[in-house]
């Protein structure tokens, strides 16, 4: 297959994590957005959560006014986020599944169990005009549903493949890649854009980078933990480096279970 462009949306939710820590207005993640944009980022992706933990109401109100790149808009489905990415109007809402008492989203949306609270959601959002995406696990259940709900985009879910990457755990690394590889191949045959994110790293986003079926790459935690030593540009460059390096690799092997922690 002719392999598509691949486009980085940074998240800038652990700006605002590290801003609330003071409650105050310092670091900015709108000024956060801007730099990254201006260093190549071709999104800005953000998640407001029921709990306002990090990203506040008034950041995506800002966000959408001021960024001159795509915002895309994590929720849950709640009449309340419905609410409020209706009246904001951003690029593109990614459904994802929420709990009070996570650190950070722990795995894929059920779209098979909840199809039929799922289905009016992805209907309401289309019918605004926004681009509606499932953040998924790459089961083939769950792809399959997400087309029949006619949502145009899916999300899969690596933080598996990431934290056994990360951890040496080479067997399961490599049994999660493959479900990824099936994956992506999956959800495009059946017409679904597809993206992915949770846990990248530049090795790992460099060898998911060599899927074709990917077109977009959506990255937070890790690029704002490293921009604290190099700073954010510099971050966003390396980033997009290591991705063109696995774009060119597109259909090649690579990383899978083997650690290349740092390599840009």
């Amino acid at each position: 297959m002719t392999t598509s462009p691949l486009r980085l949306g940074v998240n800038v939710d652990h700006i605002a994590t590290l801003r609330n820590a003071r409650t105050g207005r310092h670091p900015d993640p709108v000024r956060a957005a801007l730099v990254a944009i201006e260093a190549g980022a071709d999104g800005i992706t953000a998640h407001l959560r029921e709990d306002r933990r990090h990203i506040r109401d008034e950041d995506m109100a800002r966000l959408k006014a001021e960024i001159s790149k795509p915002l895309n808009f994590e929720m849950a489905a709640t009449e309340d986020m419905l609410r409020i990415a209706l009246a904001t109007k951003p690029h593109a809402v990614c459904l994802v599944p929420e709990r009070r008492e996570e650190l950070t989203t722990e795995g894929g949306l059920d779209a098979v169990g909840q199809h039929n609270a799922l289905a009016p959601f992805i209907g309401r959002l289309s019918d605004a005009g926004v681009r509606v995406s499932l953040f998924i696990a790459a089961d083939p259940a769950q792809i399959e549903m997400a087309a029949k709900l006619r949502a145009p985009v899916i999300e899969i879910h690596t933080g598996a493949w990431c934290d056994a990457v990360v951890d040496g755990h080479a067997a399961k690394a490599e049994s999660e890649w493959q479900r990824i590889v099936a994956g992506a191949r999956l959800a495009r045959s059946v017409g679904l854009e597809v993206h992915a994110g949770h846990g990248l790293d530049y090795a790992t986003a460099e060898k998911i980078a060599s899927l074709p079926e990917i077109v977009e790459l959506n990255i937070g935690y890790y690029m704002i933990g490293e921009a604290l030593f190099v700073g954010l540009k510099e971050t966003v460059r390396t980033m997009r480096a290591a991705m063109e390096r696995g774009r060119n690799n597109a259909g090649g092997s690579g990383l899978a279970g083997e650690r290349q922690a740092g390599k840009a």
